[in-house]
């Protein structure tokens, strides 16, 4: 299935809009909720997360064997199959990150434990490292795990899958995303064992 590509009016109208949240239903095990900083203009006006092209997470989410196929955007239904979840920090749809204020990632960060609260994740997964300093007021975080856990929750740093974010391959990225991947199976399988 193909979706129709937003226009340049299609985008501005999205300014603003919020995406729903893609969770498991209730009683359905979350190994990982995944959460962006907040959507683009070409996510609020498709209603799908990181669908604007060039951003690297669906294949990252693959390569790094999150997933046993490359699912499109528009297949964000599916990923409760997986275990898996999506959110972000901020609703609003911009342009770009630098448009959300601190106070908004601060009231962001708020939101996240107490969605983390209700549907208990293993693992939360923040999608961008500057965004989540702010949020949670930890200045020197870098990608990777976090000390200390959100609620019930282990904490990761992912890096910014966005195709602004040039500093970061997609090879890295999956790297990673991977990496993350490894410790929700160690994870399981610790508790399986005990």
């Amino acid at each position: 299935m193909t979706q129709q590509r937003p226009d340049r009016a299609d985008l501005e109208a999205a300014r603003g809009r919020a995406i729903g949240d893609v969770l498991p239903t209730a009683g359905r095990p979350l190994a990982v909720l995944l959460c962006g900083i907040n959507p683009s203009l070409y996510s609020g006006a498709t209603g799908h997360h990181f669908a604007r092209p060039g951003n690297r997470f669906w294949p990252a989410l693959h390569r790094s064997g999150f997933t046993d196929r490359l699912l499109a955007p528009h297949e964000q239904h599916l990923l409760p199959s997986y275990g898996l979840g999506i959110t972000n920090l901020v609703d609003r749809a911009t342009a770009r990150a630098d448009e959300l204020t601190e106070a908004e990632l601060r009231a962001g960060g708020e939101r996240l434990a107490a969605l983390v609260a209700r549907v208990s994740p293993r693992y939360v997964a923040v999608a961008g490292v500057t965004a989540y300093r702010i949020a949670f007021g930890s200045r020197r975080t870098s990608i990777g795990p976090q000390p200390g856990t959100l609620g019930p929750a282990g904490l990761w740093v992912l890096p910014n899958p966005s195709g602004l974010n040039a500093s970061w391959t997609l090879a890295k990225i999956v790297e990673e995303f991977a990496r993350l991947r490894a410790a929700i199976l160690a994870s399981a399988a610790r508790q399986d064992g005990a």
